[in-house]
Protein backbone atom coordinates (compact mmCIF):
# COMPACT_ATOMS: atom_id res chain seq x y z
CA UNK A 1 0.00 0.00 0.00
CA UNK A 2 1.22 3.64 -0.66
CA UNK A 3 2.63 5.70 2.47
CA UNK A 4 3.55 9.34 2.26
CA UNK A 5 5.99 10.63 4.49
CA UNK A 6 4.28 11.65 7.16
CA UNK A 7 1.76 9.88 9.43
CA UNK A 8 1.11 12.20 12.40
CA UNK A 9 0.67 15.75 12.30
CA UNK A 10 3.77 17.04 14.99
CA UNK A 11 6.33 15.05 12.91
CA UNK A 12 4.71 17.15 9.73
CA UNK A 13 4.65 20.42 11.62
CA UNK A 14 7.97 20.30 13.30
CA UNK A 15 9.81 19.36 10.24
CA UNK A 16 8.23 22.53 8.65
CA UNK A 17 9.02 24.85 11.43
CA UNK A 18 12.79 24.12 10.87
CA UNK A 19 12.25 24.96 7.12
CA UNK A 20 11.71 28.14 8.02
CA UNK A 21 15.33 28.60 9.78
CA UNK A 22 17.20 27.45 6.69
CA UNK A 23 18.81 30.77 4.38
CA UNK A 24 16.65 31.55 1.13
CA UNK A 25 19.26 31.90 -1.41
CA UNK A 26 17.28 33.29 -4.26
CA UNK A 27 14.96 35.56 -1.38
CA UNK A 28 16.31 38.84 -2.72
CA UNK A 29 15.79 37.84 -6.83
CA UNK A 30 12.26 39.07 -6.66
CA UNK A 31 11.68 42.93 -6.64
CA UNK A 32 9.12 45.05 -7.47
CA UNK A 33 10.27 45.91 -10.72
CA UNK A 34 9.23 41.94 -11.49
CA UNK A 35 5.73 42.14 -12.92
CA UNK A 36 3.17 40.71 -15.67
CA UNK A 37 1.65 43.48 -17.23
CA UNK A 38 -1.49 43.04 -19.24
CA UNK A 39 -0.94 39.27 -19.16
CA UNK A 40 -3.69 36.53 -18.25
CA UNK A 41 -3.44 34.42 -14.94
CA UNK A 42 -5.26 31.86 -13.73
CA UNK A 43 -5.05 30.54 -10.07
CA UNK A 44 -7.00 27.65 -9.15
CA UNK A 45 -8.40 27.21 -5.40
CA UNK A 46 -8.20 31.28 -5.28
CA UNK A 47 -11.15 32.80 -2.89
CA UNK A 48 -8.71 31.79 -0.01
CA UNK A 49 -5.12 30.81 1.77
CA UNK A 50 -2.30 30.83 -0.30
CA UNK A 51 -4.59 31.40 -3.53
CA UNK A 52 -5.66 33.96 -2.63
CA UNK A 53 -2.87 35.99 -1.42
CA UNK A 54 -1.11 34.64 -5.24
CA UNK A 55 -3.68 36.41 -6.78
CA UNK A 56 -3.43 39.53 -4.96
CA UNK A 57 0.35 39.78 -5.91
CA UNK A 58 -0.08 38.91 -9.46
CA UNK A 59 -2.86 41.89 -9.65
CA UNK A 60 -0.74 43.96 -8.04
CA UNK A 61 2.14 42.95 -10.30
CA UNK A 62 -0.26 43.95 -13.65
CA UNK A 63 -1.84 40.64 -14.20
CA UNK A 64 -5.42 40.27 -15.60
CA UNK A 65 -6.20 37.33 -12.47
CA UNK A 66 -8.98 34.79 -13.13
CA UNK A 67 -9.40 33.29 -10.05
CA UNK A 68 -10.93 30.06 -10.24
CA UNK A 69 -12.77 28.48 -7.46
CA UNK A 70 -15.96 26.78 -6.41
CA UNK A 71 -16.77 29.02 -3.24
CA UNK A 72 -16.86 32.50 -2.35
CA UNK A 73 -17.69 33.94 -5.94
CA UNK A 74 -17.56 36.78 -6.34
CA UNK A 75 -17.03 38.12 -2.65
CA UNK A 76 -13.32 36.78 -2.71
CA UNK A 77 -12.92 38.76 -6.08
CA UNK A 78 -14.08 41.61 -4.59
CA UNK A 79 -11.81 41.21 -1.69
CA UNK A 80 -8.38 40.94 -3.86
CA UNK A 81 -9.56 43.83 -5.97
CA UNK A 82 -10.08 45.89 -2.98
CA UNK A 83 -6.39 44.56 -1.57
CA UNK A 84 -4.79 44.98 -5.08
CA UNK A 85 -6.08 48.39 -5.93
CA UNK A 86 -6.89 46.43 -9.83
CA UNK A 87 -10.10 46.12 -11.33
CA UNK A 88 -7.96 43.64 -13.78
CA UNK A 89 -10.09 40.59 -11.56
CA UNK A 90 -12.58 37.92 -11.97
CA UNK A 91 -13.98 35.02 -10.46
CA UNK A 92 -15.23 31.64 -12.34
CA UNK A 93 -16.10 28.75 -10.61
CA UNK A 94 -14.31 25.28 -10.86
CA UNK A 95 -14.97 22.40 -8.38
CA UNK A 96 -12.04 19.67 -9.20
CA UNK A 97 -13.80 17.31 -7.01
CA UNK A 98 -16.32 17.61 -9.99
CA UNK A 99 -15.59 16.98 -13.79
CA UNK A 100 -18.75 18.79 -15.35
CA UNK A 101 -17.59 21.56 -13.43
CA UNK A 102 -13.78 21.18 -14.82
CA UNK A 103 -15.20 20.19 -18.25
CA UNK A 104 -17.75 23.52 -17.75
CA UNK A 105 -14.49 25.87 -16.67
CA UNK A 106 -13.13 24.99 -19.87
CA UNK A 107 -16.12 25.61 -22.54
CA UNK A 108 -16.18 28.88 -20.80
CA UNK A 109 -12.61 29.91 -21.36
CA UNK A 110 -12.71 28.40 -25.05
CA UNK A 111 -15.96 30.59 -25.73
CA UNK A 112 -14.32 33.88 -24.63
CA UNK A 113 -11.10 32.66 -26.35
CA UNK A 114 -9.08 33.04 -23.02
CA UNK A 115 -5.32 32.90 -23.89
CA UNK A 116 -3.15 31.84 -20.55
CA UNK A 117 0.07 33.10 -20.38
CA UNK A 118 0.35 31.98 -16.72
CA UNK A 119 -1.56 28.90 -14.58
CA UNK A 120 -1.02 28.73 -10.90
CA UNK A 121 -2.23 25.14 -9.83
CA UNK A 122 -2.98 25.34 -6.16
CA UNK A 123 -6.27 24.11 -5.53
CA UNK A 124 -6.01 21.13 -2.76
CA UNK A 125 -8.01 19.15 -0.03
CA UNK A 126 -6.59 16.88 2.54
CA UNK A 127 -9.07 14.56 3.97
CA UNK A 128 -8.92 12.99 7.68
CA UNK A 129 -10.99 9.71 5.68
CA UNK A 130 -11.95 8.63 2.27
CA UNK A 131 -14.43 10.68 0.46
CA UNK A 132 -16.09 9.70 -2.53
CA UNK A 133 -16.47 11.94 -5.26
CA UNK A 134 -19.43 11.71 -7.80
CA UNK A 135 -17.26 10.13 -10.22
CA UNK A 136 -16.43 7.14 -7.57
CA UNK A 137 -12.98 8.16 -7.37
CA UNK A 138 -11.44 9.16 -3.30
CA UNK A 139 -11.63 13.17 -3.60
CA UNK A 140 -7.71 13.67 -2.35
CA UNK A 141 -6.77 11.81 -5.21
CA UNK A 142 -9.50 13.36 -7.79
CA UNK A 143 -8.50 17.13 -6.45
CA UNK A 144 -4.81 16.65 -5.71
CA UNK A 145 -3.85 14.50 -8.63
CA UNK A 146 -6.15 13.65 -11.11
CA UNK A 147 -8.46 17.26 -12.08
CA UNK A 148 -5.43 18.53 -12.78
CA UNK A 149 -3.96 15.83 -14.99
CA UNK A 150 -7.39 16.34 -17.01
CA UNK A 151 -7.43 20.04 -16.80
CA UNK A 152 -3.90 20.71 -18.17
CA UNK A 153 -4.84 18.22 -21.27
CA UNK A 154 -8.24 20.20 -21.70
CA UNK A 155 -6.19 23.68 -21.77
CA UNK A 156 -4.01 22.45 -24.13
CA UNK A 157 -6.12 21.02 -26.65
CA UNK A 158 -8.31 23.99 -26.81
CA UNK A 159 -5.69 26.38 -26.89
CA UNK A 160 -6.25 28.35 -23.67
CA UNK A 161 -2.46 26.99 -22.43
CA UNK A 162 -1.31 28.27 -26.69
CA UNK A 163 1.63 26.54 -27.76
CA UNK A 164 2.90 24.32 -30.90
CA UNK A 165 2.95 20.94 -29.74
CA UNK A 166 -0.98 20.41 -28.88
CA UNK A 167 -2.77 23.14 -30.47
CA UNK A 168 -0.48 24.96 -32.32
CA UNK A 169 -1.94 28.14 -31.12
CA UNK A 170 1.41 29.72 -30.07
CA UNK A 171 2.32 32.31 -32.80
CA UNK A 172 6.58 33.27 -33.77
CA UNK A 173 7.95 35.39 -30.53
CA UNK A 174 5.02 34.99 -28.45
CA UNK A 175 6.33 34.19 -25.11
CA UNK A 176 6.30 30.56 -23.35
CA UNK A 177 2.88 30.25 -21.23
CA UNK A 178 4.13 29.11 -17.76
CA UNK A 179 2.52 26.25 -15.63
CA UNK A 180 3.22 26.24 -11.76
CA UNK A 181 2.19 23.20 -9.40
CA UNK A 182 2.07 23.85 -6.08
CA UNK A 183 3.52 20.70 -4.23
CA UNK A 184 5.39 19.95 -1.08
CA UNK A 185 8.43 18.55 -0.10
CA UNK A 186 6.61 16.36 2.34
CA UNK A 187 6.83 14.73 -0.96
CA UNK A 188 10.24 13.59 -0.48
CA UNK A 189 10.74 10.02 0.64
CA UNK A 190 7.12 8.73 0.04
CA UNK A 191 6.31 5.28 -1.02
CA UNK A 192 6.69 4.47 -5.08
CA UNK A 193 3.37 4.86 -6.76
CA UNK A 194 1.22 1.67 -5.97
CA UNK A 195 -0.83 0.93 -9.14
CA UNK A 196 -3.11 -1.54 -7.43
CA UNK A 197 -4.32 0.86 -5.56
CA UNK A 198 -4.43 3.80 -8.34
CA UNK A 199 -7.86 5.49 -9.32
CA UNK A 200 -9.73 2.68 -7.00
CA UNK A 201 -11.96 3.57 -4.02
CA UNK A 202 -11.23 2.19 -0.84
CA UNK A 203 -12.33 3.34 3.09
CA UNK A 204 -9.37 4.42 5.13
CA UNK A 205 -8.78 6.40 8.10
CA UNK A 206 -7.04 9.24 9.39
CA UNK A 207 -3.31 7.97 9.31
CA UNK A 208 -4.02 6.96 6.08
CA UNK A 209 -5.51 10.56 5.16
CA UNK A 210 -2.27 12.43 6.91
CA UNK A 211 0.15 10.73 5.33
CA UNK A 212 -1.75 10.56 1.34
CA UNK A 213 -1.05 14.30 1.18
CA UNK A 214 2.53 13.86 0.89
CA UNK A 215 1.82 10.82 -1.20
CA UNK A 216 -0.34 12.61 -3.90
CA UNK A 217 2.29 15.35 -3.60
CA UNK A 218 5.05 13.07 -5.21
CA UNK A 219 2.20 11.66 -7.66
CA UNK A 220 1.25 15.12 -8.74
CA UNK A 221 5.37 16.31 -9.39
CA UNK A 222 6.25 12.79 -11.10
CA UNK A 223 3.18 13.95 -13.53
CA UNK A 224 4.32 17.09 -14.03
CA UNK A 225 7.87 16.35 -14.92
CA UNK A 226 6.00 13.50 -17.17
CA UNK A 227 4.28 15.98 -18.49
CA UNK A 228 6.90 18.61 -19.26
CA UNK A 229 8.84 15.35 -20.84
CA UNK A 230 6.28 14.87 -23.42
CA UNK A 231 5.53 18.71 -24.06
CA UNK A 232 9.30 20.02 -24.22
CA UNK A 233 11.26 17.51 -26.37
CA UNK A 234 13.13 19.93 -28.55
CA UNK A 235 12.54 23.33 -26.83
CA UNK A 236 10.56 24.59 -23.83
CA UNK A 237 6.83 25.00 -26.05
CA UNK A 238 4.95 25.51 -22.40
CA UNK A 239 6.99 25.93 -19.00
CA UNK A 240 5.84 23.36 -16.51
CA UNK A 241 7.72 23.88 -12.72
CA UNK A 242 7.14 22.78 -9.38
CA UNK A 243 7.36 24.73 -5.75
CA UNK A 244 6.90 24.38 -2.29
CA UNK A 245 6.21 27.30 -0.95
CA UNK A 246 6.99 26.26 3.19
CA UNK A 247 4.80 25.65 5.50
CA UNK A 248 1.40 28.34 5.01
CA UNK A 249 -0.98 29.60 8.03
CA UNK A 250 -4.14 28.36 5.67
CA UNK A 251 -7.40 26.65 6.17
CA UNK A 252 -6.30 23.34 4.65
CA UNK A 253 -6.89 21.74 8.27
CA UNK A 254 -10.36 22.26 8.34
CA UNK A 255 -11.43 18.95 7.69
CA UNK A 256 -9.24 17.44 10.52
CA UNK A 257 -10.84 16.37 13.57
CA UNK A 258 -11.80 18.95 15.87
CA UNK A 259 -8.96 18.48 18.52
CA UNK A 260 -6.15 18.16 16.00
CA UNK A 261 -7.72 21.60 14.44
CA UNK A 262 -7.83 23.19 16.96
CA UNK A 263 -4.02 22.24 18.03
CA UNK A 264 -2.68 22.77 14.59
CA UNK A 265 -4.40 25.99 14.41
CA UNK A 266 -2.62 27.05 16.81
CA UNK A 267 0.55 26.48 16.24
CA UNK A 268 -0.03 26.99 12.34
CA UNK A 269 -1.12 30.54 13.82
CA UNK A 270 2.15 31.15 15.64
CA UNK A 271 5.05 29.68 13.73
CA UNK A 272 3.72 29.08 10.15
CA UNK A 273 4.15 31.73 7.53
CA UNK A 274 1.63 33.86 6.75
CA UNK A 275 0.20 33.19 2.98
CA UNK A 276 1.14 36.15 1.64
CA UNK A 277 4.86 35.64 2.68
CA UNK A 278 4.40 32.42 1.16
CA UNK A 279 3.11 33.54 -2.47
CA UNK A 280 6.07 35.93 -2.53
CA UNK A 281 8.50 32.52 -3.83
CA UNK A 282 5.62 31.24 -5.56
CA UNK A 283 5.28 34.76 -7.62
CA UNK A 284 8.98 34.53 -7.97
CA UNK A 285 8.88 31.48 -9.89
CA UNK A 286 5.68 32.36 -11.77
CA UNK A 287 7.17 35.96 -13.28
CA UNK A 288 10.68 36.24 -12.76
CA UNK A 289 13.04 36.32 -15.90
CA UNK A 290 15.39 33.88 -14.50
CA UNK A 291 12.55 31.33 -14.96
CA UNK A 292 12.05 32.29 -18.22
CA UNK A 293 12.06 29.36 -20.66
CA UNK A 294 13.10 26.95 -18.22
CA UNK A 295 10.65 23.56 -17.35
CA UNK A 296 10.84 20.66 -15.19
CA UNK A 297 12.40 23.12 -11.96
CA UNK A 298 11.71 22.56 -8.46
CA UNK A 299 12.08 25.18 -6.01
CA UNK A 300 11.99 24.39 -2.05
CA UNK A 301 10.82 28.25 -1.09
CA UNK A 302 13.38 30.38 -2.34
CA UNK A 303 15.96 27.57 -2.17
CA UNK A 304 16.49 25.41 -5.91
CA UNK A 305 17.09 21.76 -5.13
CA UNK A 306 15.83 18.35 -6.66
CA UNK A 307 12.76 16.50 -6.10
CA UNK A 308 12.65 12.57 -5.04
CA UNK A 309 14.28 10.74 -6.91
CA UNK A 310 11.54 8.58 -8.39
CA UNK A 311 9.70 11.45 -9.42
CA UNK A 312 12.36 11.64 -12.43
CA UNK A 313 12.04 7.77 -13.32
CA UNK A 314 11.19 8.08 -17.08
CA UNK A 315 9.57 4.44 -17.13
CA UNK A 316 8.12 5.47 -13.89
CA UNK A 317 6.45 8.54 -15.49
CA UNK A 318 5.35 6.61 -18.57
CA UNK A 319 3.60 4.32 -16.53
CA UNK A 320 1.76 6.93 -14.84
CA UNK A 321 0.78 8.68 -17.68
CA UNK A 322 -1.16 5.37 -19.12
CA UNK A 323 -2.56 4.82 -15.86
CA UNK A 324 -3.63 8.02 -15.34
CA UNK A 325 -5.27 8.06 -18.82
CA UNK A 326 -7.17 4.62 -17.97
CA UNK A 327 -8.59 5.88 -14.84
CA UNK A 328 -9.87 9.47 -16.63
CA UNK A 329 -11.50 7.04 -19.83
CA UNK A 330 -12.59 4.87 -16.75
CA UNK A 331 -14.74 7.74 -15.14
CA UNK A 332 -15.21 10.23 -18.09
CA UNK A 333 -17.34 9.70 -21.70
CA UNK A 334 -15.68 13.25 -22.28
CA UNK A 335 -12.13 12.30 -21.69
CA UNK A 336 -9.78 13.29 -24.68
CA UNK A 337 -5.73 13.02 -24.35
CA UNK A 338 -3.66 15.62 -25.53
CA UNK A 339 -1.40 13.68 -28.47
CA UNK A 340 2.16 13.69 -27.20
Amino acid sequence: MSHGRFDNPVTATMTGILDLFRKQKLSERLTDQDSINGKTCIVTGANSGLGFAISVELAKRGGNVIMACRSQIPEAGEKVKKASGSEHVRMLRLDLSDLASVHAFRATLEKEKVRCDLMILNAGVATPKARKTGSGLDEIFQVNYLANFILLHLMLQNGTLPGRTCNGKRRPGDPVPRVVFISSDSHQGSSSIDYDEFGKFFEYGIKKGMNNYSYYKLVLNTMAVEFSRRINKTETDVSMNVICPGPVNTNIIRNAPWLVRIILRGIFSITFQSPEKAAKAVIYMAISPDFEGKTGEYLHMFNPKKMDPKVYDAEEGKKLWEHSADVWKRVDPKAAMCKV
